[in-house]
């Protein structure tokens, strides 16, 4: 007995002499790590009261700190940043759904300021600014080397005040200078009207006021066209949509789905994912859905046209989205200023995420520039056409009723009003043929 318990104890003895070699090592780096915080944090001291004493000028110390911290998350990526009080607040009342500007949604890329997308019916929109242009200068001042935030304020302005921003556009061969009026932007979240038997749904933005407006526009469209058996189907417009609430992206996609993942978050930790997932009620009553893209379509926009993409719910035309797969949490900070941190990437229902690489629409469908026609071509399109029915003397048409002939009549009429929307806008007149050629099978959803 006595040995048994001499052999434990020195089993006991050895465990701690074995955990205390293993320990120490570990204490002695954390020491260490802990010890290169402070030093950098003195270093950072040091610069600090140089600058203040040293400097050419002398510098605010506020501006100093908040440059510093700007400086630090900016460094992460290009959506992290120190927002100052004023663009604080400023963002709050951008997801309210109004704000003075330009009307444009900005990322930075290779040193300048690039568009994600201009918004519909703002100066910038009708001033012809495109997804994927670069802004070079701001009235005649380059923006190299100025971070995100100081490039917008640069273009931020007295409402009624001119700005000249010069541009480079892929397949222009030079930069050319864009006038722009600022204005006071309202956005309305959502757009409905109803083009032949479809209800189209214009998202252009993801704020506080999306979802009711969309509920809202469906119901109003639907009515119109005559109560839901005489409508196609639905075409969800989210072309040059920049994003916004992650709330509301999940609950217009839920708008649309009866069950399911919508998506997923995942951050540093395994255990702060967040799965959101559908709820019972489709607002269509499970009609055909046309989403359409392109490369202004961002963050929000693409985890909606993600989840009814993997869900098959819906049929994505267009080109490939803008792919910003990161979710930013707003941080209140100390003395009414905020900090936009990067958190998590999101995953479609699937798994995937489209951090830099975009949801790929199942048809691929560009837009084409449009062209200034010639005086000859215009001429050639106003030539009044000629037919059978236009000649004097001619036979009539005995083997058709009234009615009969008033539905072809219709029937044209409908088709060449397909092929002047063609000509506005080609890949909404080509969602169309889509939601015609699903009724025409049935309504059937591919699987």
């Amino acid at each position: 007995m006595k040995k048994f318990l001499m052999a434990a104890s020195a089993g006991i003895l050895t465990g701690a002499v074995v955990t205390t070699q293993v320990a120490a090592p570990l204490l002695a780096q954390e020491a260490e790590s802990t010890n290169n915080v402070y030093e950098q944090l003195d270093l950072f001291g040091d610069i600090f009261e140089r600058i203040r004493a040293q400097y050419v000028e002398e510098v605010e110390t506020k501006d100093l700190v908040e440059a510093a911290i700007n400086g630090m998350l900016t460094s992460l990526d290009p959506h992290s940043s120190y927002l100052s009080p004023d663009d604080a607040e400023n963002m709050q009342v951008q997801t309210r759904g109004e704000f003075g500007g330009l009307g444009i949604e900005v990322t930075q890329e290779d040193g300048f300021v690039k568009v994600v997308s201009p918004m519909d019916g703002t100066p910038a929109d009708q001033a012809g600014m495109e997804a994927g242009d670069f802004i070079t200068h701001v009235d005649g001042e380059s923006v190299l080397g100025l971070t995100l935030n100081e490039a917008v304020d640069l273009m931020r302005g007295p409402v009624g005040s001119e700005i000249i921003i010069t541009v480079v556009r892929e397949g222009t061969p030079e930069p050319f200078d864009v006038s722009i009026i600022r204005d006071t932007i309202k956005l309305t979240a959502v757009r409905a009207r109803a083009e032949q038997d479809a209800v189209i749904l214009r998202v252009t933005t993801f704020n506080d006021q999306t979802y009711d407006n969309l509920e809202s526009g469906l119901a109003e469209k639907v009515e119109e066209l005559g109560g839901s058996d005489s409508v196609s189907g639905i075409i969800l417009d989210l072309r040059n949509n920049p994003g916004g609430l992650l709330t509301q992206a999940i609950k217009v996609s839920d708008a649309f789905l009866d069950k399911g993942e919508i998506v997923s978050t995942r951050g540093r930790n395994p255990q702060d994912g967040e799965r959101f997932n559908a709820t019972p009620g489709d607002l269509t009553d499970g009609k055909p859905i046309v989403v359409l893209i392109n490369g202004g379509s961002a963050s929000a926009s693409e985890i909606v046209a993600g989840a009814l993409q993997d869900h098959h719910r819906a049929i994505v035309v267009g080109t490939k989205s803008f792919g910003k797969g990161s979710v930013q949490t707003v941080m209140p900070l100390r003395g009414n200023g905020a900090m936009r941190l990067t958190t998590s990437r999101y995953y479609t229902p699937s798994g995937r995420s489209i951090q830099a690489l975009g949801v790929s629409p199942d048809i691929l469908v560009e837009q084409p520039r449009r062209t200034p026609a010639t005086e000859e071509e215009d001429e050639v399109t106003n030539r009044p056409s000629r037919s059978e029915a236009d000649l004097r003397g001619r036979l009539n048409n005995d083997s058709l009723s009234e009615d009969e002939i008033k539905q072809i009549e219709e029937d044209r009429a409908r088709a060449e009003q397909a092929a002047k929307l063609r000509e506005e806008d080609y890949q909404l007149a080509y969602a169309i043929d889509i939601l015609r050629g699903l009724s025409v099978m049935g309504g059937g959803q591919p699987e």
